[in-house]
């Protein structure tokens, strides 16, 4: 698997991506996203809610909105209220962010949302926030989706790198892994969508789609594509279809 080296500092990493955050000039519309069997009533825009306490959460809102999407921030309890269609939950911190949750109450409130079929769309600390089980450090956190991740399993910040690989239903997309974790098994009502040098980096469970890689940093549209898709079509617990069916990937259940 064929690897671009990234960038270390975390000033570094906004200038070296900024050329791929809006190097796509061209704007899907939101019945393009439609056309994938998802989406929200035909009367209005879906609207996206993107947990806004920490991390790449306007990389997230930029690609959504051009993608047709409207999107509300979630920063403090009451922003749960508000009408949303899916969630995002974006790479970061996980331990800030999870603490952040717990502090502001807003944790089992989102749990049960999710937990009830809200699509959800979950990059990199958002993975971590998702899993049932953290392998190293604190968590686990909203927990439900079952599998057990590794935090910071890529290295450092000056070890981050770009690569492609195919997600199942989704199709061949960029890449780009910043002190990232991955998945070191899954349980039943979990699978495999993707997998880069033998380690599991993309998952779904129901409603719910888990990435190792920050798509939101990438020219492609496909990932949110796909996500914006799941909005509408109740998930339930099993359904592993995004635009197709994917084959199963086995991995070890070790611990």
């Amino acid at each position: 698997m064929e690897r671009t080296p990234g960038t270390g500092a975390q000033p570094e990493r906004g200038r070296a991506f900024a050329a791929a955050r809006h190097a796509d000039g061209a704007s899907r519309t939101v019945a393009a996203v439609r056309a994938t069997g998802g989406g929200a009533p035909s009367h209005r825009r879906p609207i996206v809610a993107v947990l806004a306490v920490q991390g790449a959460f306007v990389e997230h809102e930029r690609k959504l909105a051009q993608l047709g999407a409207n999107c509300v921030e979630l920063r403090q309890r009451p922003d749960l209220e508000k009408p949303f269609d899916a969630l995002v939950l974006p790479g970061g911190e996980s331990t800030v962010q999870g603490k952040l949750l717990r502090e502001l109450g807003m944790l089992e409130p989102l749990r049960e949302r999710v937990a009830g079929g809200l699509p959800v769309l979950a990059t990199c600390a958002g993975m971590i926030l998702l899993a049932e089980r953290v392998a190293q450090g604190d968590g686990p956190y909203l927990a439900t989706v079952p599998m057990t991740v590794r935090r910071n399993a890529y290295g450092r910040q000056l070890d981050s790198f770009r690569t492609e690989g195919e997600v199942a239903g989704i199709g061949q997309v960029p890449m780009t892994f910043i002190r990232a974790p991955y998945v070191e098994s899954v349980r039943p009502g979990a699978e495999v969508l993707a997998e880069i040098d033998g380690k599991a980096v993309a998952v779904r469970s129901g409603n719910q789609l888990a990435l190792s890689f920050h798509p939101e940093l990438d020219i492609s549209d496909a990932v949110h594509e796909a996500f914006l898709g799941m909005i509408g079509q109740g998930a339930k617990p099993g359904r592993q279809s995004l635009t197709t069916t994917p084959k199963r990937r086995a991995m070890p259940a070790a611990w």
